[in-house]
């Protein structure tokens, strides 16, 4: 029997703060009491907080390790672990590596990061390498030319939980405003002939295959329990549409409405992260922070930043007029429900001993201590 005792601590519950002590035992919450700890060994926390273990639904850090500079490709084991590295040392637990299938010509190597992420996953879960637990989020481009052809070997793999039907065409979603995705190519060294071509060329293929992608997709994925998420909802339509197909998780909504669209019609939303910390988006879309303060939102994804997730849920206790467990469950409870991996995210007895330590200094937390199932990692 294995146990650790963490006392003299601000233990973030479901529904309220306790000073206290817990008890790890065997990779488990074993006890959860308002009394300090003089047991021998025990750890005296300073009263810091400990919350759950985060659960990262949608991260796209992995591609990032793999490129960390333009035309500077890392070795994708390299990568992976530098990931694995980040996401513990920021709180992350459980994390889902989004990983992109098809291109609209932003990255024409993304389907060998892909294929390398898989197979770097494969060989390494299991081995006790890893500081954080990998799942798979398969985040599929429907208008792309050979989405269906990457997706169909992996969509029975067993660490899959997530696939998000994204389209990132011009016009559409994150890119609706057409100026602002001229201007993005312009500075990729695009000539103007280029972008307009290259604008005509993949609406004409958004129109030929976006809906039958789509359908085939979820087709494929029909017989798996498994969660379905839209990307970047803009209008209300796009709501109507996910609902009637069933998708009820909308990942990023780029506008007020289509949040609010999506709550009314009973789909749960992710903000992203980095939008609470960096106080707007980068792209120009609706604030996360104003989709809080409006009760549209559900949990927080890290996006493209692990450590954006401790932080935005602080700063939403601060910004947002909620309680410290309810920004705290955004992103550790409410994640790990939509992963459908019940059993973590909760400080609570009985559930996986994936558990934070966090100081806050100066209004910034601090990750200072990670566990996962009883172990520390980070």
């Amino acid at each position: 029997m294995t146990e650790t005792i963490l006392t003299n601590a601000v233990l973030v519950l479901p529904t309220e703060l306790l000073t206290g002590t817990i008890v790890i035992r065997d990779g488990k919450i074993a006890d959860i009491s308002s009394e300090t700890s003089h047991a021998p060994g025990a750890i005296d926390l300073e009263g810091d907080y400990v919350m759950p273990g985060v659960v990262d639904v949608h991260t796209d850090n992995l591609e990032r390790q793999v490129m960390p500079r333009v035309n500077a490709r890392w070795p994708s084991r390299s990568a992976m672990l530098s990931h694995d590295q980040q996401t513990a040392a920021a709180g992350v637990t459980t994390v889902l590596d989004a990983l992109c299938l098809g291109d609209l010509g932003f990255d024409l190597e993304r389907a060998k990061t892909f294929h390398d992420g898989v197979r770097d996953l494969d060989a390494l879960t299991g081995t006790g390498l890893l500081k954080s637990q990998h799942f798979l989020h398969l985040r599929c481009e429907m208008p792309a030319l050979d989405v269906m052809e990457l997706v169909d070997p992996v969509a029975d793999h067993p660490l899959v939980r997530m696939v998000s039907f994204m389209d990132h065409s011009p016009g559409v979603g994150q890119y609706a405003d057409m100026e602002n995705y001229r201007k993005m190519r312009r500075r990729g060294g695009m000539t103007e002939e280029q972008i307009e071509a290259r604008i005509h060329r993949l609406l004409d293929q958004r129109a030929k295959y976006r809906r039958p992608h789509r359908d085939a997709l979820l087709a494929r994925v029909a017989h798996l329990d498994i969660s379905l998420a839209s990307h970047d909802d803009q209008t209300l339509e796009n709501i109507d549409e996910n609902v009637a197909d069933g998708i009820m998780i909308s990942e990023f909504p780029v506008r007020m409405e289509a949040a609010k669209a999506a709550r009314a019609k009973g789909m749960t939303v992710i903000a992203g992260a980095p939008n609470i910390v960096r106080g707007g988006s980068h792209s120009g879309n609706v604030g996360a922070a104003d989709l809080v303060r409006a009760g549209t939102v559900d949990a927080f994804a890290s996006d493209y930043v692990p450590s954006a997730l401790v932080e935005a849920a602080f700063l939403s206790v601060a910004q947002c007029n909620i309680t410290l467990p309810a920004a705290v469950a955004m992103i550790t409870d409410a994640p790990a429900r939509m992963a459908r991996l019940p059993d973590r995210g909760r400080v609570e007895t009985g559930l996986r001993a994936d558990i934070l330590r966090v100081r806050v200094f100066e209004g910034q937390p601090v990750v200072r201590q990670v566990w996962r199932a009883g172990e520390r990692v980070a």
